[in-house]
C-alpha cells in the first residue's frame, strides 16, 4: 500500500513538470509597436549599426544584403540536461529588416525568436519556436543602435 502511494506521488511529481504556459498573443499592431523604430539616417548607417549591434549581444550573422536590407543571425546553442526528459537545446534567432523611408529618415524591424529542440533518451526530438514579444530586448536592441548611429554619424 505505501508503495503505491509513493508511486502516486512520484507520478504526480514528474507529470506536473510537463504543464507549459501559453504563449502570450498580441495583435499585428502591438507586435510592430514593439519590434518597429524609425532613426534620423541614412539606409547604409542604420544597416552597419545594426549588423554591429547583433555581434555586440553575442549573435553570428548567418546573412546580410545591404541591397535588400535584411539581416539574419543566430545565438550560439545551449544545450541543458533535463532530468527524466532527455536534453532541450535553445538559442536565438534575429533578424532585421532596414528600409530608407525617406531622405536622411530609415525604419528598423527586428525580430527575436527563441528556438527549443527537445530530445529525449530515445533520440526522439522536436522543436518549437517561441517568438520573443516581451518589449525589453527590442527597447534594449534600438538602444544600442542609436548610440551606434550616433557615434557613426558623429565620428568625422
Amino acid at each position: 500500500m505505501h508503495f503505491l502511494s509513493a508511486l502516486t506521488i512520484v507520478a504526480a511529481l514528474v507529470t506536473a513538470g510537463c504543464v507549459t504556459q501559453p504563449i502570450e498573443q498580441k495583435s499585428a499592431l502591438e507586435l510592430q509597436a514593439i519590434q518597429v523604430k524609425e532613426f534620423e539616417t541614412n539606409q547604409r548607417t542604420a544597416f552597419t549599426a545594426v549588423m554591429s549591434v547583433f555581434q555586440d549581444l553575442g549573435y553570428i550573422v548567418n546573412s546580410a544584403s545591404l541591397e535588400t536590407g535584411f539581416i539574419t543571425a543566430k545565438s550560439p546553442a545551449k544545450t541543458e540536461m533535463v532530468i527524466f526528459s532527455g536534453y532541450i537545446i535553445t538559442d536565438e534567432k534575429a533578424n532585421a529588416f532596414i528600409e530608407q523611408i525617406a531622405p536622411n529618415r530609415t525604419k528598423v524591424r527586428l525580430t527575436f525568436v527563441r528556438t527549443e529542440q527537445k530530445s529525449t533518451g530515445f533520440g526522439k526530438v522536436g522543436e518549437r519556436d517561441i517568438p520573443i514579444t516581451d518589449p525589453a530586448p527590442y527597447q534594449s536592441a534600438f538602444a544600442k543602435i542609436q548610440q551606434s548611429i550616433f557615434i557613426r554619424s558623429n565620428v568625422n
